[in-house]
């Protein structure tokens, strides 16, 4: 306090010039208006401008929840999507109401999950993600993990929290895919280069091929729900030797911003290998 004190009387004459300053300008303003204009707008603007810092500050401290809420929308979104339902061939037409989406679950192929990135390794040849969703959670091996804008990798192990996901820049990586425009397929890979760019071969020369074609995941993956992009077709490369081409695609997927992703379960991947596997047995 004696400090304060001190203070005040040694700084007095500026401190009390300081005051009637103030009182000289308030009584400018206040009683001609010509300067209240003005200086309403002055103080408008420092306003507007301080207001609009501490809201992208504020914003920006929110994005981590208005990203979770995103995907907690997206995933209830996919799931009344009408691609994943599918009955077996019958006479009948099947209409899939989004309303009465609880009568056909029975019908229900596909389910999704979402999933946190909370580890990333794109720097190897075998490149994986972690994900903080594990058996816990309903995670399962052999799960396909698709992004916002197309593929990223399927599910190889689970503990009780995490996942790890080998990623489409893994060159144990592959998937089944076609051509969206023409409907030709092929297996797609990553032959551990360029992370830039990813492989689909087995494609027939007699196919008109142009640059920017999407690449979609096929119905016969057992894996991933069909037509999700994989990529786009950068060039298009001949070997002589063969009657195929091999074409250099463009991932769908940036791999060093993924954040959150889908993880998808076919929920009838166990009935279908199943069969298939007893009728392996049954032809040897």
């Amino acid at each position: 306090m004696r400090n304060i004190f001190l203070f005040i009387r040694r700084y007095f004459n500026f401190l009390f010039f300081l005051v009637l300053q103030i009182v000289a300008l308030s009584f400018l303003f206040r009683f001609n208006k010509f300067h209240e204009a003005a200086f309403l707008g002055v103080a408008s603007e420092v306003t507007g401008r301080v207001n609009e810092r501490y809201n992208n500050v504020e914003y920006y401290f929110k994005l981590k929840k208005a990203n979770e809420a995103l995907v907690e929308e997206n995933i209830a979104l996919r799931r009344l999507l009408r691609s994943n339902y599918e009955t077996a061939d019958t006479n009948k037409i099947q209409v899939v109401d989004s309303i009465r989406v609880d009568s056909l679950l029975k019908f229900q192929k596909y389910d999704y999950l979402e999933g946190r990135v909370v580890g990333s390794f794109v720097t190897t040849q075998t490149n994986f993600f972690t994900v903080h969703r594990g058996s816990a959670q309903g995670v399962k091996e052999d799960m396909a993990v698709i992004g916002p804008t197309g593929v990223v990798g399927r599910v190889v192990n689970v503990s009780s929290n995490f996942a790890t996901v080998m990623s489409v820049l893994s060159r144990q990586f592959k998937v089944d895919a076609k051509l969206k425009r023409t409907g030709e397929r092929g297996t797609v890979s990553w032959d551990g280069v360029s992370p830039e760019y990813i492989q689909m071969r087995n494609i027939p020369k007699s196919v008109k091929l142009q640059k920017g074609d999407s690449v979609l995941t096929s119905e016969l993956s057992s894996i991933f729900p069909p037509n999700i992009l994989v990529g786009t077709v950068d060039a298009v490369l001949n070997d002589p030797s063969t009657n195929f081409f091999t074409l250099r695609l463009k991932p769908a997927t940036n791999f060093s911003k993924v954040q959150y992703v889908y993880l998808v379960a076919n929920l009838q991947r166990e009935e279908q290998l199943k069969l298939e596997e007893a009728t392996k047995r049954t032809n040897e």
